[in-house]
């Protein structure tokens, strides 16, 4: 888990921006339902208000600050009232878009297992030519290059989705970054991914179809796009201490009746992969606020971060899973009480045989420490499972 310093410079009021959603805003006879406005929306808006514009310019509309409305920029005939809120240190903020969406592929719902690195980022490897002993975190000669290629693919998948704007507020800060070395760089991309916006939406969208042959050229597709981010946000340079084991993390989901029919019958048997990177929360009660199913999650070995530190969201207590952890599912219940499905799950990184002997030549004790626990013990939990469960490789083996 990473120690990080908070990188978004939260000040003990936070300001946000929200609009009327109703059908017709201007109604007097019902009462406003407001909504907030993306984050990164909201970082534009308030920088220009606060600058004293008379305008902020989206990507769909633009806000007119001395009448409180949002226009449209196709129909200025389309417009809806907007206003400001200053939110106390103490208001909590939670977004149910952030822990909502099923974070395994429907079609796909159980990944193939692999190890410390996934297929994505060894694409992304590839195609940036560049070896195990190249990466950014060990060579920060290539830090400047990855970062420039990281913006070039955000603002490239802004424009697919019509979101240059924001695509171009988010590369702001990291183009600022480059040449301040990689441990700078990376609390940028792990603040640009707490930010509620289309980047970690579509980046986690597309690593989940990794193992489907039906959309196997779509996640391609993005490799030399959301790759690069992918890559710096993956190559943490803090991550020197894996979790603490028996963590428990916590993560609600929306998934549908067939899904959760064939979650029972995956109990006990065989281990499985999170394809994308992973938003959990240390804080049952924050995750259980959000969706029909609770994933309670005990972790065995596993390599995460604590964004709390970084997020305009710390009520959250987000804590990232990182592409390539397994999991097993170890049991199921149904809470009457709550009407809430709870599947346990066990998380471990995957390992080979040989991880045991590089155990003695580990310069990190902590990390030998937790990885024998993980492996002596995981080693029982496998001695009733398929032969699935054997032994794979570690980091250095799993990239080549």
């Amino acid at each position: 888990m990473a120690n990080t310093k908070n990188a978004s410079n939260i000040s003990s009021t936070r300001v946000k921006w929200m609009w009327n959603s109703n059908a017709d805003p201007f109604s007097k006879s019902e009462s406003a339902n407001w909504c907030y406005y993306s984050d990164v929306e909201n970082l534009i808006i308030e920088e220009e208000f606060s600058a004293g514009k008379t305008h902020a310019m989206l990507d769909d509309y633009h806000i007119d600050f001395k009448n409180n409305v949002q226009i449209s920029n196709n129909d200025v005939n389309k417009q809806r009232q907007v206003k400001r809120k200053v939110c106390t240190e103490n208001e909590t903020i939670l977004r149910e878009d952030r822990f909502l969406p099923n974070p395994i592929a429907p079609d796909r719902p159980f990944g193939d297992r692999y190890g410390f690195i996934s297929p994505f980022i060894k694409e992304v490897a590839n195609h940036l030519n560049i070896t195990k002993d190249q990466l950014p975190s060990k060579n920060k000669s290539i830090v400047p290059m990855m970062v420039d290629q990281a913006v070039l693919g955000i603002i490239d998948e802004g424009k697919k989705m019509g979101k240059q704007t924001e695509a171009e507020k988010l590369v702001k800060n990291l183009r600022e970054k480059k040449d301040q070395g990689m441990k700078e760089v990376w609390r940028c991309c792990a603040y640009l991914y707490t930010l509620e916006s289309f980047l970690y939406k579509k980046l986690n969208e597309v690593m989940r179809l990794i193992g489907s042959e039906q959309h196997e050229q779509i996640w391609r597709s993005k490799i030399s796009t959301l790759g690069p981010f992918c890559l710096l946000l993956w190559d943490n340079p803090f991550n020197r201490k894996m979790i603490k084991p028996d963590t428990l993390l916590y993560r609600g989901a929306n998934v549908p009746d067939e899904l959760i029919t064939s979650f029972k019958e995956e109990c006990e048997k065989s281990w499985h992969t999170f394809q994308a990177f992973t938003s959990c929360s240390r804080n049952r009660k924050v995750a259980e606020g959000f969706g029909n199913v609770l994933f309670i999650m005990k972790t065995l070995v596993a390599y995460t971060v604590d964004l709390s530190s970084l997020s305009q969201y710390p009520d959250e207590e987000e804590e990232l899973l990182f592409p390539g952890v397994s999991f097993t599912i170890d049991r199921m219940e149904f809470d009457e009480k709550k009407k809430k499905h709870l599947i346990y799950l066990t998380l471990q990184q995957q390992h080979n045989k040989f991880d045991r002997h590089k155990l003695g030549k580990s310069s990190n004790p902590s990390y030998a420490k937790h990885l024998k626990s993980g492996l002596d013990r995981s080693t029982n939990l496998r001695l009733d499972r398929d032969d699935d469960s054997a032994d794979h490789d570690g980091y250095d083996d799993d990239w080549d």
